[in-house]
């Protein structure tokens, strides 16, 4: 069983980032333009590629919808003295040994249960969230007061216990803590027949760059008719010229090929959610992924930002950065998040993650 959890931004790497944004015209931190595909053909021809199915679709019933995108991993540090039983540097040592820093409290994924209740989305993409398949080769010790004490084979997945049983799960193929979920009142996922389907969005490993796809394509056939296409991405970490050079990957597997001749946002309405591990509105600069997402996302682009976006925008990621976005072709609204925009506060007092969910309400422009 695959269990491939990769942390956003360590502290130090993130410092360091924006330290290095003051070079900001410095060439040596750019990509070579020679490497760099650029918005062109490929791109157009994948786009006019859209079946004649799905071309129909943009005739369907104008589409709104909320949808939420959730690293749900620890940064693996405790704030503050925890209550008795409560979570702190011990639970931590164990998150991090043995639940790949991922959500394993049962506490805090009951806060979290009660925070998607109120929002009550459609859409949800999770990255870093604990598979409990892993249950299976945690020593029992490590076990207690987690998610995986009593489990068995069949029992719900955290993302179940966080959703309940309305909702239909796809995860990345060889990524089982990368998922996306669908309301059935919005639609089912084309190709997922049950409740759970590992490997069921659709994607491609890049060599060099790990195991399993970090991008993820789900074709949602939608209950009031046509489809939308959403994506999951979880770009790679780190600040090293091979991390970056992953993340130009990943973002051209989104919009110019998955690896299977198309983009992942290839259908007639595309949402692209997740955790990029870059921040476009602050490091375009200096990160060759960052500004490979702004070739295709911004005005006079093919996709626009719904999350917000600049070096003005309040950080959602330790106080420095927005790293989890939204973007589309086809839908707007607005996006906020808990503790840092106006009127939203804390869902949970446990100090555990090092991300905040994205709540975004859309409607079909």
């Amino acid at each position: 069983m695959i269990c491939c959890v990769a942390k956003s931004w360590a502290m130090g790497a993130i410092l360091a980032a924006v330290t290095v944004g003051a070079c900001a015209g410095d060439p040596s931190t750019r990509s070579d333009p020679e490497d760099t595909v650029v918005v062109g053909d490929a791109f157009a021809d994948a786009v006019d590629a859209v079946d004649a199915a799905d071309a129909v679709d943009a005739a369907a019933t104008p589409l709104s919808l909320v949808a939420v995108t959730f690293n749900t991993g620890s940064s693996g540090e405790v704030v503050g003295d925890p209550p008795e039983g409560g979570y702190g540097p011990e639970q931590a040592a164990i998150t991090d040994a043995w639940y790949g820093n991922g959500l394993d409290w049962p506490p805090l994924i009951a806060d979290t249960a009660a925070f998607f209740a109120e929002v009550d989305p459609d859409v949800v993409v999770f990255q870093e969230i604990f598979w409990t398949g892993d249950c299976a080769d945690i020593p029992d010790d490590n076990r207690t007061g987690f998610v995986c004490e009593g489990w068995a084979p069949g029992d719900p997945t955290v993302a179940q216990l966080l959703l309940g049983a309305d909702f239909q799960i796809v995860c990345n193929v060889g990524k089982p803590d990368k998922c996306a979920a669908v309301n059935r009142r919005l639609g089912t996922f084309r190709g997922c027949d049950g409740d759970l389907c590992l490997d069921g969005a659709h994607g491609e490993t890049i060599p060099t760059c790990g195991r399993g796809a970090r991008v993820g394509r789900a074709v949602i056939d939608l209950a009031a008719g046509g489809t939308l296409t959403l994506v999951n991405v979880h770009g790679s970490s780190g600040f090293a010229p091979e991390d970056q050079a992953c993340r130009v990957k990943q973002v051209d597997q989104v919009f110019v090929d998955l690896g299977d001749g198309a983009p992942a946002a290839n259908g007639a309405r595309n949402l692209v959610m997740g955790d990029l591990n870059t921040d476009p509105g602050r490091a375009a600069d200096f990160d060759p992924s960052a500004a490979r997402w702004l070739d295709f996302v911004g005005d006079g682009r093919p996709f626009h930002w719904v999350s917000p976006v600049g070096p003005e925008v309040a950080p959602t990621y330790a106080g420095l950065a927005n790293i989890d976005h939204a973007a589309s072709d086809a839908l707007s609204g607005a996006c906020w998040t808990p503790t840092v925009s106006e009127g939203h506060g804390a869902f949970t007092d446990i100090a555990f993650f090092d991300h905040l969910p994205l709540v975004c309400a859309l409607s079909e422009d």
